[in-house]
């Protein structure tokens, strides 16, 4: 049995990802999360003010904004740990 190539699993993990970002999302729960329910239950709930946001909530937009840019933090990382490890590796 032949192995899969790296870049497709790497393709394949991605698209799973972004597929689960846009659809899993769309089902969060409706209820208020942590932050917004100690406001509603000590009465400034009413008090919130609007920032501006990108993007407002938790839809599929948002799900793979998320994962695209977590995707791109750790691909900079990953390109930063391996120009230091062979920078240290020459004589």
């Amino acid at each position: 049995m032949r192995r899969p190539s790296t870049r497709l699993v790497v393709l394949g993990a991605l698209g799973l990802a972004l597929l689960l970002a846009g659809v899993v999302s769309r089902f969060a729960d409706g209820s208020p999360d942590g932050l917004t329910k100690v406001s509603q239950d000590h009465g400034f709930a009413d008090t919130e003010r609007s920032h501006g946001a990108l993007f407002d909530g938790y839809g599929s937009a948002t799900g793979v904004v998320g994962v695209l840019v977590v995707l791109v933090l750790a691909a900079g990382l990953a390109y930063l740990a391996r120009r230091r490890r062979s920078r240290d590796e020459r004589p």
